[in-house]
């Protein structure tokens, strides 16, 4: 009966053995020819990642033969017709963490397979998956394209090893491009930065960060300053100046409120609560806010802030500075170059020092210091 069973278990273990080729996962982690990369651009609060094989030319002819033009039967998968996977190995994959507008079209936030038909005419369309787990295009399906883009190619010097990269990285936009041996194939992806932070906020102001006030006048101060929505600035703003149990007036949630109802054209409003922010602000915030009004061309509103500053809190830095900002804002230099010297007296460091001594001059040679 041992005999038996020995003989059963021997059966098993070959008839596993012989089956180990197909049953289990070979290696997966041994090094590759074409190696695996991965580049990401932050475009505002968007992370936008490829994530790439990166064969070499090796003395090859790459375009037209290796990589041939148009659409191909590959021979194997699925697909009657694929375009280039844009890379080696499995799909290269593109990734965006919120909408993008490629080509005027939208890409919505998610993960895509990339990939490319190459033509002989300096053109090139880029392909914008659904499907992202296959290996290369051998399976590709247009019924599965998100997006297709239609680009321009361009000659550049040779590089040896596929690269992907993005140029050219503004507030709200970056090229993306694929370089290899002397071609480049860019498209430009651009998101709605001030859209996505807009949104971030509603939902972060529903969470933790929604229990601090900083965060409310952060969110109003945002939407002020990006062409946000006023009446929904104005109400973030109020949550932190009232009503809720971390709200707080101060100067800057106040100036904040003011500077809504200015915008709003609310310009009376505006200035009652500006008059109400002004003895809860600190000496730096008075200064600030004056020189903030020269710099909107508001010069006397400037200059009656600074006053303002210098009566209230008297013989500290920097209000004498202010003052010479403000009576050269309006052209009363005699009378800014003499506050500017008591200035020099008090400035507290000597970089304060040196740089009231090259306004000083310029005072003197009858020009503005602001």
């Amino acid at each position: 009966m041992r005999k038996f069973y020995t003989a059963i278990s021997a059966t098993i273990l070959m008839t596993v053995f012989l089956m180990s080729s197909t049953a289990f996962a070979q290696l997966d982690f041994l090094p590759r020819g074409s190696q695996m990369a991965k580049v990401s651009q932050r475009i505002g609060t968007t992370d936008v990642t490829i994530v790439y094989s990166r064969p070499s030319v090796n003395d090859r002819e790459v375009w037209g033969a290796l990589v041939p033009y148009g659409m191909n039967n590959l021979g194997f998968g699925t697909a009657a017709e694929s375009p280039w996977r844009a890379g080696a190995n499995e799909n290269t994959i593109f990734k965006t963490t919120h909408d993008l507008t490629i080509g005027g079209k939208t890409l919505p936030a998610g993960e895509y397979g990339l990939h490319m038909i190459v033509n002989e005419n300096n053109t090139a369309t880029v392909i914008f998956s659904n499907n992202h787990g296959a290996w290369g295009s051998y399976f590709y399906d247009p019924a599965e394209d998100a997006l297709r883009v239609d680009v321009e190619t361009q000659e550049v010097s040779h590089v040896e090893q596929l690269t992907f990269g993005f140029d050219q990285v503004d507030a709200n936009s970056a090229v993306a491009s694929l370089s290899w041996e002397k071609k480049k194939i860019p498209f430009t992806v651009e998101t709605d930065v001030t859209q996505n932070v807009l949104a971030e906020i509603r939902q972060q102001l529903q969470t933790s960060p929604g229990f601090n006030r900083q965060s409310w006048e952060q969110a109003a101060n945002y939407a002020l300053n990006n062409g946000g929505d006023l009446d929904e600035a104005l109400g973030w703003v109020n949550s932190a100046i009232e009503g809720q149990f971390f709200s707080q007036k101060n100067f800057n949630n106040l100036s904040i409120k003011s500077q809504i109802l200015e915008r709003q054209g609310k310009t009376a409003e505006a200035k009652a609560v500006m008059d109400e922010a002004m003895p809860l602000g600190t000496v730096l915030e008075i200064h600030t806010y004056g020189r903030q009004l020269i710099a909107q061309g508001k010069k006397d509103e400037a200059l009656a802030v600074f006053q303002w500053n210098a009566k209230n809190h008297k013989n500290t830095w920097p209000v004498d500075f202010g003052l010479a900002r403000g009576y050269s804002a309006v052209g009363e230099y005699k009378t800014a170059l003499k506050h500017l010297k008591i200035a020099e007296g008090r400035a507290p460091d000597q970089p304060n020092k040196d740089a009231i001594a090259a306004y000083i001059t310029r005072l003197q040679e009858g020009t503005d210091i602001n």
